[in-house]
């Protein structure tokens, strides 16, 4: 199925890669170099929403969520929009932005491993 992108995304992903969390900065530098030939992009445009990192191959969306996520009506919200992405053949996978603090390491390959499965 192809991807769906707005003219819109383009400029909100742009704003995104340069105001990236200390989490997902030091999950992409483990990333960036497509470890073990799995190719990831950071916050990739789809639809209207843009992910944290995307694996195109296997169609898998990473979502690191800090404390925001448990907030207000975030929960309700991230719940829509992992329904439409699984409506377009993404899996969303989320992970807790304190996780990756205590070792990004091991996120990072755990990761590789879930896109390799």
């Amino acid at each position: 199925m192809p991807r769906k992108r707005r003219s819109s995304d383009v400029p909100k992903a742009r704003q995104q890669r340069q105001d990236m969390s200390l989490p997902e900065v030091l999950l992409w530098n483990l990333l960036r170099n497509s470890p073990d030939d799995v190719h990831f992009r950071r916050q990739e445009g789809i639809g209207k929403y843009v992910l944290d990192f995307y694996c195109a191959k296997v169609r898998i969306g990473f979502e690191i969520d800090g404390i925001a996520h448990n907030m207000g009506d975030r929960p309700d919200r991230d719940v829509e929009r992992d329904a439409w992405l699984k409506g377009q053949g993404i899996e969303i996978v989320r992970i807790s932005a304190t996780d990756v603090l205590k070792s990004p390491e091991d996120i990072a390959e755990a990761i590789v491993r879930y896109c390799k499965r």
